[in-house]
């Protein structure tokens, strides 16, 4: 039997670089969310470990929910940034070497205390307002994409399913207007 050269070409298109780095990363997130649930019993999402360590420097009610859990939702989001640290450190300076990411082709490599690292082309205030966008984002749509899009679509919650296909949409337009308006990082 022969495959139909239509999807593949489609297929081809949408993953010019392969499936393999996404499917990686979509297995050790899966399995991140799975470790996480199985060990406490709640759904893993950003933005409640984030508010969580907001506990610590905010007397306001909202981050107070989740004192009783926030010591381990610290590590997890420390495990996050040093997470990035080491890849941008090892992966995207090209110290270790992989099939699944060609080094330094999103950013600029440059040398530290005899360390090859690297730093985004993106501009500090579009980061910062970005995070801004993003913050104001989880708290009008009561979580974040990985609270709806990995917990809450994997246990086929209607509200995420939702709040999924608004987070897409949005970004799909958004990322249209932006092109088309020819801003770059």
């Amino acid at each position: 039997m022969v495959a139909d050269p239509v999807p593949l070409q489609l297929f081809a298109e949408l993953f010019p670089d392969g499936i393999s780095r996404y499917a990686v990363g979509g297995l050790l997130v899966g399995l991140g969310a799975v470790v996480i649930y199985v060990g406490t019993g709640i759904a893993a999402g950003a933005s409640t470990f984030l508010e969580s360590t907001l506990s610590y420097v905010s007397e306001q009610s909202r981050f107070q929910r989740y004192v009783g859990s926030r010591d381990w939702r610290v590590v997890f989001t420390f495990g996050i940034i040093l997470g990035a640290f080491a890849f941008a450190a090892t992966v995207q300076s090209g110290v270790i070497t992989t099939s699944l990411y060609e080094p330094g082709s999103t950013g600029q490599l440059y040398e530290a205390l005899g360390v090859t690292l690297w730093t985004t082309d993106v501009q500090p205030w579009r980061l910062f307002l970005g995070g801004v966008l993003v913050g104001i984002g989880t708290r009008i749509g009561k979580g974040c994409t990985s609270g709806h899009g990995v917990c809450g679509v994997g246990s086929a919650s209607k509200t995420s399913l939702v709040g999924v296909a608004t987070f897409l949409f949005v970004a799909i337009v958004t990322a249209q207007v932006v092109a088309a308006l020819g801003v770059s990082p």
